[in-house]
């Protein structure tokens, strides 16, 4: 492979409560293991949170902890993980 990364280890996480930020994303996934990037999408009009985000895992173990895991809370929140589908 000629990316700079063999494996995307990389989760959709959906239902975040609009408090929530990139930083804390991290914070709370990072219990999990290393993770490499973590983004909340926000309106880029509005600039208010869209209720979703990416996790980006460096191992695997870590990506597998955090999927695996049956329920995920974050202030109060239930949130929907999953594999994020890396189709183009």
């Amino acid at each position: 492979m000629s990316s700079g990364f063999a494996r995307s280890y990389k989760l959709f996480v959906g239902n975040l409560p609009w408090t929530i930020g990139s930083k804390e994303l991290r914070t709370y996934f990072s219990k999990y293991g290393h993770v490499a990037n973590a983004e909340v999408v926000f309106d880029r009009q509005l600039g208010l949170s869209k209720h979703y985000g990416f996790v980006v895992f460096s191992q695997r173990d870590a990506f597998n902890s955090a999927s695996n895991q049956n329920t995920h809370f974050l202030e109060g929140r239930v949130l929907t993980v999953q594999r994020a589908n890396e189709s183009p």
